[in-house]
């Protein structure tokens, strides 16, 4: 048998599956600071398209860089519900609960409105969004603890029946305790970063005001939430490669399997439902301090529903196909938006955005049949070296490069 077994095969002898494989095996050929070289030249450029403005992608009826600070979110929201559905395989349908979570303890925090403001006994406005967002981030992963913990037992259908209820329990719950929460009126004037202040933004780079001068306040919301997500791709990546998220995968693939195997399939169910729900709460506190406002409404079913729409478009267990995910369930809608005419087709461009939820529907309908691991699937092996065995038993089966006649010395007739 040719070749070895130690270290990675050459791409070229590795098994394909199409052109998005061979990509794919081509880039996990690179070394880390090869991919490193290439990754940080694409961060910059998506980091520069609100500024670049490609005729191709900017929007006509909305402001471009709200509309890519919606998209930061969102992408923040797909990677952790990612981490649940993707990773784990827990179908979880109220993850909008812990968007909620997120978005109402800043505001709790930090509204006039609410009657635990901190901020006018002895927080700072200026800082009060940025000491406000771990206390969201813990709250978040103690809630999801809390759900998790009882229901994580359940499988399939029953577990996803009592996540949409506990998704339904947050809205209801924000939108009945009026004393505390607002109720339907909501909570305003919720504090956001106050830096960057000048004659030109007197309320700084992050105030809802700041639209007058580029870069608009969207934009600077945009590069936060990629900074976030970037720390976010980071850690989930280690813990991917780990024994966590190799947990994850088997968990996903047959739980019953991986727990006659030894993996204790609870502990880590709950590490993803914990993980998930941070990540969740990190990007609802991302919601508040941008919008500066919260509303029951805000948080219901649907939005959840979207949410998961992006995980399933992009490719579940793939990060980056879930951020693709969430960049076209944010900016298709957006695209036709104000729009008249499309390669010179006169269209109305406002009553298509508004069937938006028709046409996410048939998409995923399409998807399920011809593609139904989603846009960018993911390729993962449960073993380190699952990829290099693979090709080794297609050489000894005949499939790859045919093995040399055996000599003398190799025990042959002489």
């Amino acid at each position: 048998m040719t070749g070895t077994a130690i270290g990675k095969p050459r791409t070229a002898d590795r098994p394909h599956g199409g052109t998005g494989d061979r990509v794919r095996l081509w880039w996990d050929a690179l070394p880390r600071q090869t991919q490193w070289l290439f990754g940080i030249p694409a961060f910059a450029l998506v980091a520069a398209l609100p500024v670049l403005r490609p005729p191709v992608l900017t929007t006509v009826g909305t402001d471009f860089g709200g509309v890519l600070a919606q998209f930061g979110m969102y992408a923040l929201l797909a990677v952790g519900l990612n981490v649940v559905v993707g990773q784990a395989g827990l179908l979880d349908l109220g993850y909008v609960g812990f968007y909620a979570i997120g978005a109402y303890t800043v505001a709790l925090l930090t509204s006039p409105n609410s009657p635990w403001n901190l901020t006018d006994d002895w927080l700072s406005r200026s800082w009060g969004w940025l000491f406000a967002l771990p206390i969201a981030i813990a709250i978040t992963a103690v809630s999801g603890l809390i759900l998790g913990s009882p229901t994580l037992r359940l499988r399939g259908d029953y577990l996803a029946i009592v996540t949409l209820g506990f998704g339904e329990i947050v809205r209801l719950l924000a939108d009945n305790l009026s004393d505390i929460t607002g109720g339907g009126r909501g909570l305003s004037s919720i504090a956001y970063p106050v830096v960057g202040t000048s004659e030109k933004r007197p309320f700084g780079v992050f105030s809802a005001g700041n639209t007058q001068h580029a870069p608009t306040y969207g934009v600077w919301w945009f590069w936060l939430s990629l900074i976030l997500l970037a720390i976010t791709l980071i850690l989930i990546g280690n813990l991917e490669r780990s024994r966590v998220g190799r947990a994850w995968v088997s968990i996903r693939e047959d739980e019953d399997a991986a727990e006659i195997m030894g993996v204790p399939t609870f502990r880590f169910k709950l590490w993803a439902f914990v993980i998930g729900a941070s990540i969740g709460g990190l990007s609802g506190a991302l919601y508040a301090g941008q919008v500066q406002f919260v509303v029951p409404s805000s948080f219901n079913v649907i939005n959840s529903m979207l949410f998961l729409c992006a995980v399933v478009l992009g490719g579940q267990g793939n990060k980056l196909g879930v951020i693709a995910g969430a960049f076209i369930v944010v900016y298709l809608p957006n695209f036709f938006l104000g729009r008249t005419s499309l390669l010179g087709i006169p269209i109305d461009g406002n009553t298509i955005a508004n069937y938006k939820y028709l046409f996410f529907g048939l998409a995923l309908i399409v998807l399920m049949i011809f593609r139904p691991q989603g846009l960018f699937p993911a390729r993962q092996k449960l073993l380190t070296y699952g990829r290099e065995l693979y090709v080794a038993a297609r050489r000894a089966a005949g499939y790859g490069k045919p093995a040399p006649e055996p000599t003398t010395e190799q025990g042959g007739a002489s």
